[in-house]
């Protein structure tokens, strides 16, 4: 059985989830979920169900493989959870089928030259922040809760939880235990 496994970081990509649907259905997929969740997110709870509905001899099939690992180490756990299973990996945009011996040395030296790239990003754009700071050009986002310190104040001494507090000033709770 193919199992289908579509995934937007934001409700903004709506339209690539459907494209990734579409493609998912049209690549043979039986079972398809799908899920609206940031990739650095800790947990992707349609993914985890994806990978317990496969059974032995099944596919599981992604359109691209970002969809699939955020990382080198995130892609080797996800392959050997499969593998343990008996689970086939299909990526359809790189043509990738796991079953074969060339379908896991690609897989293995995409992970890595992927993973690479994000090193170089976020290498170059450290050094470009450190340029705009020595340039007095980068001062970072502004805060937002250092100026509502009074304002937290008050609430707190008006007998507010710290909870409603930050619900209230749209504020991280942390912001409030600090400020108050």
């Amino acid at each position: 059985m193919f199992i289908g496994y579509a995934r937007v970081s934001t409700n903004h990509q709506s339209n690539s989830l459907q494209d990734q649907v579409r493609k998912l259905e049209e690549a043979g997929c039986e079972k398809i979920f799908d899920e609206e969740i940031s990739a650095i997110s800790a947990t992707r709870p349609v993914f985890e169900e994806a990978l317990n509905f496969c059974r032995e001899g099944d596919s599981f099939v992604v359109c691209k493989l970002d969809r699939f690992a955020r990382s080198i180490r995130d892609l080797t756990k996800q392959i050997d959870r499969l593998h343990q299973k008996g689970v086939a990996l299909k990526i359809l945009d790189l043509g990738l089928d796991t079953t074969t011996p060339t379908g896991k040395l690609m897989l293995n030296l995409l992970g890595s030259v992927a993973e690479f790239e994000i090193e170089l990003l976020k290498e170059r754009q450290a050094i470009g922040i450190a340029a705009a700071k020595a340039a007095g050009k980068f001062k970072g986002r502004k805060p937002t809760a250092r100026t509502k310190q009074p304002e937290i104040q008050r609430l707190l001494n008006s007998g507010m939880k710290p909870k409603e507090v930050a619900d209230q000033l749209e504020i991280g709770i942390a912001s409030v235990y600090r400020y108050r």
